[in-house]
C-alpha cells in the first residue's frame, strides 16, 4: 500500500456503536489543500452541510474527523450545532481552527449524535494517530460494509514517486450522484487550486457516479480530496498522469462497494458500446443497471435479455431497437433485436454463474461508449434493510 507522506490516522470505538471502532480521523501535520463533492439528494446531512460551507470560504485543512452508526442527518439546528460543537473541540486539541476540521458521518438517519461520547474519544483518538493505522480507519467508518475498501496507486513523475491512497465504505443506499458511501482521497503532491476540484469532479463522475446498489441517494454522500503539498506540485504537462492514477484508485473503491452491495452475489458491469454520444450511452447503462427486474435476473443467473431491452427502452433515449446486439461476456444472446436461441442462452448462464461478469449492449449508433457497475438482488438485500435498525 502507498501511503501518502503528511497524513496521519486513527481510530477509536466511543460507544456510537456496540464494542466497535467508530471514530476515525485523517490528520495532516500541516495545511493541506482540499475539495469535496457531496450528494445530489436535497435532505442533507448536518456534517454535508457544515462542509460545503467550509469549503466555499476555505482551501485549506488539517484533518477529517468520521463518525459511523449515526448520519447526523434531520437532525436538524440541533445536529449543526453537534457537528460544529465536536469540530471545535477536536481543533483546540489539534491546534487548529475549527473551520479546518471536514466532518463526515454516516448511519441511521433522524438520530443525533452522541456528542458526549464523541468528545471524551477525542484525546484517544489523537494519542492514537499514526501513518500506519489507515487500516483501523478504514473499519472505523463500515456500517453494513462486509470488508474495509482501500486502494492506493504511486506514479513517477519528473523522477518523484507520488502516491495516492483512497478509503471508502458503502454497501447499500447506492445510486447514481454518489450514495451513502464516503471516500477520502490523499496525495503527497500538489495541485494548482482552480482544477483541484475539477478534478476530483470529473473523477467522481466516472466512478463513484456510475455505480448502483439499490437505486437510492443517501444523505450523507461525501468524497475528500486533499493534497499535503510534500512532493512536486504537479504541472500541466503531467497532469493526465495523476488524474488517471486517481481514476484507478476511484475505479477499484467504486467495485469494491458494488462487489459489497447489501446481500450481492455478482458483480457486474453494464457496458453501452458504439452509442450516439457518452451522455446517451450513460443514461441507457444506468437505467439497466438500476431496474430491479434486471438487477434478480442477474441473482437468478437467467440471460432474460428482454428484461435488458425493456429497460433500455425507459430510459428516455432515441435508439432503434432492431439493430440492438447484446453480449454476456463473449456469448451473443441478441442480434439485430431478436434472441438468438437457447443454446447462447445456456452458454450465457454458465457465464453468469461467475461472481463477475459483462453485459455488452451494442447500440450500432456511433462510437461512444460507457459504462456502469450494478450487482445482483438477493433475498439478503431484504434481510439486511429489513432488520436494520433492529
Amino acid at each position: 500500500m502507498f501511503i501518502p507522506e503528511g497524513f496521519s490516522f486513527s481510530a477509536v470505538a466511543s460507544g456510537i456503536k456496540k464494542e466497535a471502532l467508530d471514530l476515525g480521523l485523517i490528520y495532516a501535520e500541516k495545511p493541506v489543500q482540499g475539495a469535496g463533492v457531496f450528494t445530489s439528494n436535497l435532505v442533507k446531512a448536518a456534517p454535508v452541510l457544515l462542509a460545503q460551507g467550509l469549503l466555499a470560504k476555505r482551501n485549506a485543512f488539517r484533518a477529517i474527523l468520521v463518525n459511523s452508526g449515526c448520519a447526523n442527518a434531520c437532525t436538524g439546528e440541533e445536529g449543526l450545532n453537534d457537528a460544529q460543537e465536536i469540530s471545535s473541540y477536536l481543533a483546540q486539541k489539534l491546534n487548529c481552527l475549527p473551520e479546518e476540521i471536514l466532518p463526515a458521518s454516516t448511519g441511521v438517519i433522524g438520530e443525533r449524535l452522541p456528542k458526549e461520547k464523541i468528545i471524551e474519544a477525542i484525546p484517544p483518538l489523537i494519542e492514537g494517530l499514526s501513518p500506519d493505522k489507515y487500516q483501523d480507519f478504514a473499519k472505523a467508518i463500515m456500517t453494513t460494509d462486509a470488508f474495509p475498501k482501500i486502494a492506493s496507486r504511486q506514479i513517477e513523475i519528473s523522477g518523484e514517486k507520488i502516491n495516492i491512497l483512497g478509503i471508502a465504505k458503502g454497501a447499500g443506499m447506492i445510486a447514481p450522484n454518489m450514495a451513502t458511501m464516503l471516500a477520502f482521497l490523499l496525495t503527497d503532491t500538489s495541485l494548482a487550486q482552480d482544477k483541484i476540484y475539477k478534478i476530483l469532479k470529473d473523477t467522481v463522475d466516472k466512478t463513484f457516479n456510475r455505480i448502483t446498489v439499490d437505486g437510492d441517494t443517501s444523505t450523507n454522500d461525501t468524497v475528500y480530496l486533499l493534497a499535503s503539498g510534500y512532493k512536486k506540485k504537479i504541472e500541466d504537462r503531467n497532469i493526465d498522469s495523476f488524474k488517471k492514477a486517481l481514476y484507478e484508485v476511484c475505479y477499484e473503491l467504486a467495485s469494491f462497494i458494488v462487489k459489497d452491495g447489501e446481500g450481492a452475489t455478482k458483480l457486474v458491469k453494464i457496458k453501452i458500446i458504439n452509442a450516439e454520444n457518452e451522455n446517451r450511452a450513460v443514461k441507457i447503462a444506468q437505467t439497466v443497471a438500476n431496474s430491479l427486474l434486471v438487477k434478480t435476473a442477474f441473482f437468478g443467473e437467467d440471460p432474460n435479455w428482454g428484461r435488458f431491452l425493456a429497460a433500455m427502452g425507459r430510459a428516455g433515449i432515441n435508439f432503434d431497437p432492431n439493430k440492438v446486439d447484446i453480449y454476456i461476456n463473449e456469448i451473443k444472446i441478441v442480434e439485430n433485436g431478436l434472441g438468438t436461441g437457447k443454446e447462447s442462452e445456456n452458454r450465457a448462464h454458465l457465464e453468469m454463474k461467475k461472481p463477475n461478469f459483462v453485459v455488452t449492449i451494442d447500440l450500432k449508433q456511433g462510437r461512444a461508449e460507457a459504462q456502469y457497475l450494478t450487482c445482483d438482488l438477493s433475498y439478503d438485500y431484504v434481510k439486511i434493510n429489513a432488520e436494520y435498525r433492529t
